[in-house]
């Protein structure tokens, strides 16, 4: 797994067009979320990875980073080769790229 932090993605994302996997629960992505980014819940995680392709490169995204590496750690686990997870989550994604964004 892949880590970055919200500069390091801004940054990447010029050049790459992952798919981008919020794993927050539906109430948090209605408060902010990455534009593109898909909600599925971690709890769908396992769900979804079996129609998923496992070569897509995918950023895993989440809050503050921790329940992102979980789902990274276990899309790995699974054969995913391409998984990068975002350090620190939507929260530091708005610190340090986007002020507007809300937070919570």
């Amino acid at each position: 797994m892949k880590n970055l932090s919200p500069r390091e993605l801004e940054a990447w994302l010029r050049e790459h067009q992952p798919q981008l996997l919020d794993v927050r629960e539906p109430w948090e992505y209605t408060i902010c979320h990455l534009e593109g980014s898909e909600l599925v819940p971690m709890r769908e995680i396992p769900a979804w990875a079996e129609t998923a392709d496992p070569e897509q490169e995918i950023v895993v995204i989440c809050h503050h980073g921790i329940r992102s590496r979980q789902v990274a750690i276990y899309l790995e686990s699974r054969g995913f080769r391409n998984v990068i997870n975002l350090t620190g989550g939507v929260e530091a994604w708005a610190r340090e790229v986007d002020p507007q964004m809300a937070t919570y």
